[in-house]
């Protein structure tokens, strides 16, 4: 969480300590809880310059969080509140929401 925290207070300079950031989370973090929320957060806030990190905290999340109680909502935090009607393009372009989608629903909807 401390780690989350400081992205969240530092976001306008933690750019060039980014990859040690997300190294740290990926180590500690044991759900997938802070490495979900901090792709939420940073897409949230700028996407194009936190774009290179989100796949690294994506992919953590989705290994991570077994339970599949946190990278449900990357989905449209992510892709858009309407990624239900585009789900087939999706899966075929997006291998993290892919991933993700056969997880949250893996008998389809």
């Amino acid at each position: 969480m401390a780690t989350y925290d400081y992205i969240v207070n530092h976001v306008d300079s933690c750019v060039d300590v980014m990859p040690a950031l997300i190294d740290n989370m990926l180590r500690v973090d044991l759900t997938g809880q802070f490495l979900a929320s901090s792709a939420r957060f940073l897409a949230a806030v700028d996407r194009k310059t936190f774009e290179p990190w989100l796949t690294p905290l994506i992919e953590g999340a989705i290994d991570k969080d077994r339970e599949r109680k946190y990278i449900g909502s990357l989905l449209e935090a992510l892709w858009g509140a309407d990624y239900h009607d585009n789900a087939d393009k999706l899966r075929e372009t997006d291998d993290n929401f892919r991933r993700i989608y056969k997880r949250m629903f893996p008998k389809g909807i």
